[in-house]
């Protein structure tokens, strides 16, 4: 195999299926990127058996073939190669020894036999959806904060995507807050249900250009999601199992509604964060009455208050929470002005806009009146 590329188009092409190479293996062979120039085209691909991901990446084809390069070793030599217009060889013979030459550099490096790859599973694409890249980029960004850090319940390491019609809603929840997202496709599908991985879902975010005009395919199996967009395909194993009973978590019943300016209300929370050390539980106390809301900060090193005029509807109410999930929900918002429902010091309290194309639900926490 002989191949030849602009560094700029390879190193890009590296990036994207670096990705899917796992940082522990038992197998050595999925440690590589594939590089298969065996047909009219040049694709990498990386695979760890759950996250599969390949790409095409402009270049000449001087003798077809195929071979694996440890992922490390393999990327660290191309970045550290001359400029981005910089011409690369790369060279393998019978024996798999490869040689990578750029100008006046040259790396002997010992691959193995492309033919011992996991390439990643065929996809039906009978079942699909079609939205924009910006769309989808969105969507997991303002869902993604959400899910659950560890695999203590694997449902929770996830994220829900739901189709019905044309609309399709991205739930993400880690039992104590959650996030829904709803947008409106421009064809209409048949239902779909799946628990797409957060580490999926957090990669493709990466990858995904943003851009409003280009689209992205979703094909759907019954253990799989594929993704193609640009010169990618990427493809997922799905969580197995039945998510959580939403629709059981969700009211439309409030006793308080509070209109406040979004930004105004972020600040004065990053402004009360100052004041938590890690590992400190401190929770902001919001107080919530005809002439206002303040804001209660009191932790270890130091108090704080702040007041915001508000629009309220009905009663008065004192409520504590996780300033941390407060901020995660308000950072992704873009509107001027949120609504915050809740019931009471107990119950969670929903921020969402009137179309319900968002809603953010957070759990509150308990704190003790005397000391506020």
């Amino acid at each position: 195999m002989k191949l030849s590329f602009e560094k700029d188009n390879l190193l890009n092409g590296i990036n994207i299926v670096l990705k899917a190479v796992p940082s522990k293996t038992t197998m050595p062979i999925l440690d590589c990127i594939l590089i298969d120039a065996a047909s009219d085209e040049i694709r990498l691909t990386g695979n760890d058996t759950e996250l599969g991901i390949e790409t095409k990446v402009d270049g000449s084809i001087l003798e077809h073939g195929k071979i694996a390069l440890d992922a490390k070793l393999f990327s660290d030599i191309i970045r550290k190669l001359s400029s981005e217009d910089s011409r690369i060889t790369i060279e393998s013979d019978e024996t798999l020894n490869t040689v990578i030459t750029c100008e006046k550099s040259v790396f002997r490096i010992q691959g193995k036999d492309g033919e011992e790859f996991s390439y990643i599973p065929h996809i039906e694409r009978d079942n699909y959806i079609c939205l924009s890249q910006f769309t989808l980029k969105e969507v997991i960004r303002q869902t993604i904060f959400s899910i659950s850090p560890n695999d203590s319940n694997k449902m929770m390491t996830g994220e829900l995507a739901e189709v019905h019609d044309n609309e399709l809603k991205f739930v993400s929840l880690d039992g104590h807050r959650m996030s829904i997202r709803k947008v409106i496709l421009k064809d209409h599908y048949s239902d779909i249900k799946v628990i797409i991985p957060g580490k999926t879902l957090s990669e493709i975010s990466k990858i995904l250009s943003g851009d409003s005009e280009s689209e992205v395919l979703m094909f759907f199996t019954e253990n799989h999601v594929m993704f193609e967009f640009d010169d990618t395909v990427v493809v997922s194993r799905l969580i197995e199992g039945e998510y959580f009973r939403i629709s059981q978590m969700l009211s439309s019943d409030y006793e308080t509604k509070v209109v406040v300016n979004k930004r105004s209300f972020l600040d004065a929370i990053e402004r009360a964060s100052i004041l938590i050390r890690e590992n400190d539980k401190k929770p902001i106390i919001i107080q919530i009455s005809d002439d206002g809301m303040v804001l209660k900060m009191n932790s270890t090193i130091g108090a704080m208050s702040a007041e915001l005029g508000i629009t309220k509807f009905g009663k008065d109410i004192m409520i504590g929470f996780n300033p941390k999930f407060l901020i995660d929900a308000l950072r992704i918002i873009d509107d001027e002005e949120v609504s915050l429902y809740m019931m009471n010091p107990k119950s969670p309290c929903f921020i969402r806009d009137d179309e319900e194309n968002y809603t953010y639900l957070i759990l509150p926490v308990n704190f003790n009146a005397a000391s506020i």
